[in-house]
């Protein structure tokens, strides 16, 4: 599995290619016990975001959002139905304004798609 520069570099290198190629080229791949491919998706978003300098462990202590508060990674609804994520987490993906999402509902699942990004299952 490639990290720090070596996964920024390949990353840039590998271009526009699918999600899934890209995890499977930098070696987020791991079998699953039937022998099938599983594609470490987290675990390269988490190593990606660390290469760029974006840590989400506990071990700084600092969060995005104003004064040092840490990201609690968690939402709740508010009393008019809305569910609003934070600019501290929009600012991690390097989202802005504009940034256009697909929402797709499970059960008790809302997942957000970039519009025009193919639709990979983790």
């Amino acid at each position: 599995m490639l990290t720090g520069s070596d996964l920024l570099v390949k990353v840039k290198e590998l271009g526009d290619v699918s999600k899934s190629e890209l995890v499977r080229s930098c070696g987020y791949v791991s079998t699953r016990k039937d022998g099938a491919e599983r594609l470490n998706f987290t675990a390269f978003y988490e190593a990606l975001l660390e290469a760029k300098g974006i840590s989400l462990g506990d071990g700084g202590g600092k969060g995005v959002g104003k004064g040092g508060r840490r990201l609690s990674y968690t939402a709740t609804v508010q009393g008019n139905g809305n569910l609003l994520v934070g600019k501290a987490y929009t600012a991690l993906l390097d989202l802005n304004p504009g940034d256009e999402f697909e929402i797709k509902l499970g059960r008790k699942v809302i997942r957000l798609v970039p519009v025009g990004a193919a639709d990979e299952e983790e």
